[in-house]
């Protein structure tokens, strides 16, 4: 099984505590570059929509925009770096504390673009509180857009860890995984107890809190665990390869994601197949991206059943949550194999 026959398809397509405020980091997202993207583009419309007051034809307003622009641009990204820069700083605070430190930040971003317009000579006279104003008010904007965004992580994974837990406990695979125990216990004792410890680390892992993201490396444990449960089920049926660089192990994901691909492998193509399937996941470091790729065959009838759906929208919105537009998800059919692509930023460690 080659990658090579679905590239082309990618290209085509105790005591109760105290309850705190939740830190929403706000500054952590801007450092992200669809967040300074949507960001400017945000400012550049609302920059836009204001100066067609006072605009009497399309030139003016053109000219009124372009000397707006080069105001609110720099501000815009002073306020984008100075919200990274102090991420760490403004993630303890109260979440209404952030929102008053982004502001005030706003603030001075706005004054420091009408100083680019005094001092170029664009303006004569700085309209320095409006300009204050204004800076506030569109921080303030982006500072609760930022904050929807970061909460909305926490349904996901919360939703994702139950998911987990649920297909842990699904009463086929913990009956087959008891069977197969049982039936190793006199035979293969060792055996039998190393299904039994991956059996126990699943449920441990799917019952604790990862937090936001854990490495691919975790992510890779946990599948080696799964698939060698699954291996003795189908003995020979499951005819597993492995490709991986260790150069992308530091790379972030969010909790548990790696783990729906490789089952869905598992239920799509190796289970449905009397001949069983071939299943290679492979991971590669190239310069600042890691690509993960899961892939499996799908027996004579060439088909993947519709059950991938719903997993595979998980992990995308998932991904997309942590990674914005620097994470990217493909899946593709395509001569028997089926596979799924995914590009993640790379972790802290040296290029190779």
């Amino acid at each position: 099984m080659k990658d090579s026959q679905i590239l082309s398809s990618f290209h085509e397509l105790a005591a109760p505590i105290p309850p705190v405020a939740r830190p929403v980091s706000p500054a952590f997202d801007a450092c992200h570059v669809g967040v300074v993207l949507r960001a400017v583009l945000f400012v550049e419309v609302v920059v836009a929509v204001g100066a067609l007051f006072g605009a009497d034809s399309l030139m003016e307003w053109l000219s009124r925009f372009s000397i707006l622009t080069g105001g609110a641009f720099p501000a815009t990204l002073c306020w984008l770096i100075a919200a990274c820069a102090l991420g760490r700083a403004m993630s303890r605070l109260p979440a209404a504390l952030q929102h008053a430190v982004g502001a005030s930040l706003g603030g001075l971003a706005g004054v420091y673009g009408c100083a680019m317009l005094v001092l170029t000579g664009f303006v004569a006279d700085g309209r320095w509180l409006a300009s204050a104003a204004a800076g506030m008010l569109l921080a303030g904007c982006l500072m609760t857009v930022l904050a929807l965004r970061a909460r909305g992580r926490t349904p996901a994974a919360t939703a994702a860890r139950l998911s987990e837990l649920q297909s842990r406990i699904r009463p086929h695979f913990l009956f087959n995984t008891l069977n197969s125990a049982i039936a190793l216990v006199r035979a293969e004792p060792k055996k039998a107890e190393a299904v039994l410890e991956d059996l126990s680390e699943l449920f441990r892992h799917a019952l604790v809190e990862h937090g936001e993201s854990v490495t691919l490396a975790d992510e890779i444990q946990l599948a080696r665990r799964y698939l060698a449960i699954e291996a003795i089920r189908f003995g020979d049926r499951l005819r597993l390869q492995w490709a991986l660089d260790p150069q992308a192990d530091d790379a972030r994901l969010p909790p548990l994601l790696l783990q729906p691909l490789v089952e869905n492998a598992i239920k799509h193509g190796v289970e449905p197949s009397p001949e069983g399937a071939d299943v290679r996941i492979t991971t590669q470091r190239r310069g600042g991206t890691v690509v993960v790729k899961v892939t499996n065959t799908v027996g004579r009838s060439g088909r993947v059943s519709s059950g991938h759906g719903i997993a595979l929208d998980n992990v995308r919105d998932r991904l997309a949550l942590l990674h914005d537009v620097q994470g990217r998800f493909q899946n593709v059919l395509k001569d028997g194999v089926y596979q799924v692509r995914i590009e993640v930023p790379a972790g802290p460690g040296e290029l190779p």
